[in-house]
C-alpha cells in the first residue's frame, strides 16, 4: 500500500454499504417520537406552572379588589346617610325644618 491507495485485493473485497433495513428506520422513528413526546411533556409542564402562577396572582388581585369594594360600599353608606345629609344641610347651608305655620299645602 503506497500513499493511501487501496490494494487490488482490498478493492475486490470492498462492497458498498447495504442500505439500512426497515427495522433501523423504525427504531430511528421511535427514538425521534420519544424525544418529541418528552419535549412536549416538558413544555406542557412548564406552561401549566406558568398558568398556575398567573392564576394565583389573579386570585390575589381579586381578593384585594373585593376588599376595596367592601370598603367603598361602607364609605358610600357613610357619605349618603340621612343623618349626615341633614347635618351638612344645617352646618353648611343654614337650612332648617320649616315651622308648622310656614308650611303651605297646594292642592291640584
Amino acid at each position: 500500500m503506497k500513499h493511501g491507495r487501496l490494494s487490488p485485493r482490498a478493492l475486490a473485497s470492498w462492497r458498498p454499504a447495504r442500505p439500512p433495513n426497515w427495522r433501523l428506520w423504525l427504531v430511528i422513528g421511535l427514538v425521534l417520537a420519544c424525544l418529541a413526546t418528552a419535549m412536549l411533556a416538558v413544555k406542557a409542564s412548564h406552561e401549566t406552572r406558568e398558568q398556575y402562577a398567573r392564576l394565583q396572582q389573579l386570585e390575589r388581585e381579586r381578593d384585594q379588589l373585593q376588599t376595596e369594594w367592601g370598603q367603598l360600599l361602607l364609605e358610600e353608606s357613610a357619605w349618603s346617610s340621612p343623618a349626615r345629609t341633614e347635618r351638612l344641610a344645617v352646618e353648611r347651608l343654614d337650612m332648617r325644618l320649616p315651622h308648622v305655620n310656614e308650611v303651605e299645602v297646594i292642592r291640584p
